[in-house]
Protein backbone atom coordinates (compact mmCIF):
# COMPACT_ATOMS: atom_id res chain seq x y z
CA UNK A 1 0.00 0.00 0.00
CA UNK A 2 1.11 3.67 -0.94
CA UNK A 3 0.37 6.57 1.23
CA UNK A 4 0.20 9.88 -0.58
CA UNK A 5 0.22 13.25 1.01
CA UNK A 6 -1.32 16.18 -1.04
CA UNK A 7 -2.70 19.78 0.26
CA UNK A 8 -6.27 20.82 -0.70
CA UNK A 9 -7.24 24.85 -0.76
CA UNK A 10 -10.74 25.98 -0.09
CA UNK A 11 -11.94 23.53 2.45
CA UNK A 12 -13.83 25.40 5.61
CA UNK A 13 -16.10 22.27 7.23
CA UNK A 14 -16.79 18.81 7.64
CA UNK A 15 -19.06 18.70 4.72
CA UNK A 16 -15.66 20.06 2.51
CA UNK A 17 -14.08 17.17 3.51
CA UNK A 18 -16.48 14.90 2.76
CA UNK A 19 -16.89 16.00 -0.63
CA UNK A 20 -13.01 15.88 -1.50
CA UNK A 21 -13.32 12.44 0.36
CA UNK A 22 -16.21 10.73 -1.83
CA UNK A 23 -14.69 11.95 -5.14
CA UNK A 24 -10.44 11.12 -4.46
CA UNK A 25 -12.72 7.72 -3.26
CA UNK A 26 -14.07 6.65 -6.41
CA UNK A 27 -10.58 6.84 -7.99
CA UNK A 28 -9.59 2.90 -8.93
CA UNK A 29 -7.08 1.90 -6.44
CA UNK A 30 -7.66 3.97 -3.52
CA UNK A 31 -8.34 2.13 -0.71
CA UNK A 32 -8.90 5.14 2.56
CA UNK A 33 -8.80 8.92 2.33
CA UNK A 34 -7.70 11.36 5.52
CA UNK A 35 -8.48 14.87 5.65
CA UNK A 36 -7.69 17.53 7.75
CA UNK A 37 -9.76 20.85 7.09
CA UNK A 38 -7.83 23.07 9.21
CA UNK A 39 -3.97 22.58 6.98
CA UNK A 40 -5.82 21.26 4.17
CA UNK A 41 -3.92 18.03 4.48
CA UNK A 42 -5.11 15.11 2.29
CA UNK A 43 -3.71 12.08 2.68
CA UNK A 44 -4.57 8.85 0.61
CA UNK A 45 -4.11 4.92 0.63
CA UNK A 46 -3.85 3.10 -2.51
CA UNK A 47 -2.89 0.05 -4.00
CA UNK A 48 -0.79 1.69 -6.87
CA UNK A 49 0.41 5.09 -7.48
CA UNK A 50 -2.00 7.63 -8.28
CA UNK A 51 -1.77 9.98 -11.11
CA UNK A 52 -1.75 13.22 -9.98
CA UNK A 53 -4.12 14.62 -13.04
CA UNK A 54 -6.75 12.25 -11.59
CA UNK A 55 -6.69 13.22 -7.85
CA UNK A 56 -6.37 16.79 -9.30
CA UNK A 57 -9.57 16.26 -11.28
CA UNK A 58 -11.50 14.64 -8.44
CA UNK A 59 -10.82 17.07 -6.16
CA UNK A 60 -12.02 20.12 -8.66
CA UNK A 61 -15.14 18.04 -8.94
CA UNK A 62 -15.32 18.23 -5.12
CA UNK A 63 -15.10 22.18 -5.79
CA UNK A 64 -11.26 22.69 -4.29
CA UNK A 65 -8.05 22.99 -5.72
CA UNK A 66 -5.37 20.24 -5.51
CA UNK A 67 -1.94 22.61 -4.40
CA UNK A 68 0.83 21.36 -6.33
Amino acid sequence: MITTDYTVEGMTCGHCAQAVTTEIKKIEGVNDVRVTVETGAVQVDSADALSADAVAAAVDEAGYTLVR
